[in-house]
């Protein structure tokens, strides 16, 4: 089984509301869609999707990276080696994450197809067959996030939520927090998450006020480098602290676990460079007895899949994951669609992550531009 093609194609998918975060309004969610094919025609799915502001990388980007540079590098080799491919990718070109993520998810695909198992079989297979799902209250005013808890609650989607902070003047911030959690009590759990947005200081203060109003656990206060000031937090505080951003590898994962910096790490499959990277970086959490949360950056329906296979092999998810971008999106490019059920994600059957492509919604939603596809030679 060789690599014979690898195909990008940008979308663009509408939302069904404003989708505010503390570095960006959300109206519309560009993603590249990766399609790797094998010498027999068979094919593997892969996604990258890009939150504006939250990292260094863009769309647009990402599909020249993958065009140019690491396609070439890679047609002609065995999809299935995973590491293999992820240490001829790290050659032909250093970072670039995202890039990498995307083009290794359809290989594991591609892989789990041929052998017709779920991917989570290439990584230990699934513990569970459900995950528990998130939503992030994304309106900015406490009503509006609460009428959306409730409507979430009486349709038994949710019944966990995310409050972003770190926009607004953070005493606001903190009290909008705590608003929506008196608001849902014992029917929800709420997190909140800033974004790397305060000082120590601030942070110090608006802890505590998150601690005693309830709040579960509070995501990245601080910015990602300041690894002194998230261990002085989580050793004051009894409200876990959660790494997200200061995550990206798996050094960092070790940097953080060894001064226990932080009590639980979120995961998303493109921050942290792929399937396999990602898996790495959970191990080094359960082994330092970290919890561990599933996040997103917005997947569609692939992504999604794709991400719900492999958190569903780990352990210490202790926090569920965020995987609702299908459910924020007004429309989809796959066929399947994921199934949300009682407040939990049903994990794909497979073989692979169990989606394919709805052609015409991908040309539909596909940028007005040329399709790129780099092939081997005739």
């Amino acid at each position: 089984m060789r690599i014979a093609s690898i195909e990008t194609v940008v979308f663009d998918l509408p939302t069904i509301r404003p989708h505010k975060l503390a570095m960006a309004t959300i109206n519309q969610q560009s993603l590249v869609l990766v399609r790797v094919r094998d010498e027999e025609g068979h094919e593997g799915l892969g996604e990258a999707s890009v939150i504006p502001h939250y990292g260094a990388e863009t769309i647009e980007a990402i599909q020249l990276v993958i065009d140019r540079y690491l396609a070439p590098a890679l047609i002609g080799r065995d999809p299935a080696a995973f590491e293999a491919l992820v240490a001829a990718m790290d050659v032909t070109i250093k970072d670039n994450g995202y890039a990498k993520a995307a083009i290794e998810m359809a290989c594991v695909d591609l892989a789990a197809r041929r052998l017709g198992v779920p991917a989570s079989a290439l990584f230990g297979a699934a513990v569970r067959d459900t995950l528990p799902i998130l939503l992030v209250l994304g309106g900015g005013e406490a009503d509006a996030d609460c009428a959306l808890a409730d409507e979430m609650l009486d349709k038994r989607l949710h019944n966990r939520f995310l409050v972003k902070i770190g926009k607004a003047e953070p005493d606001s911030d903190v009290a909008r927090a705590i608003a929506v959690k008196a608001h849902v009590g014992d029917r929800a759990i709420v997190h909140v998450d800033v974004n790397q947005s305060w000082d120590e200081s601030t942070a110090t203060r608006g802890i505590a006020r998150l601690e005693d109003g309830g709040i579960a656990v509070v995501e990245q206060p601080l910015p990602r480098a300041d690894i002194d000031g998230m261990r002085r937090l989580s050793e004051r505080f009894a409200v876990p602290i959660m790494a997200d951003e200061a995550i990206e590898t798996v050094e960092d994962a070790l940097a953080y676990a060894r001064v226990r910096a932080a009590d639980a790490f979120s995961i998303k499959l493109t921050k942290q460079g792929g399937l396999l990277r990602t898996r790495k970086v959970a191990s080094i959490a359960e082994a330092a007895g970290l919890t561990l949360f599933g996040g997103t950056m917005l997947e569609s329906g692939v992504g999604t899949a794709a991400s719900a296979q492999l958190f569903s092999t780990v352990r210490a998810l202790h926090w569920g994951c965020q995987l609702f971008g299908p459910l924020l999106f007004a429309d989809t490019i796959t066929v399947e669609q994921p199934v949300y059920r009682d407040f939990e994600l049903q994990v794909p059957a497979g073989p692979g992550f169990g989606m394919s492509i709805d052609e015409d919604k991908l040309a539909f939603y596909a940028r007005d531009r040329p399709r790129t596809s780099i092939r081997t030679a005739a």
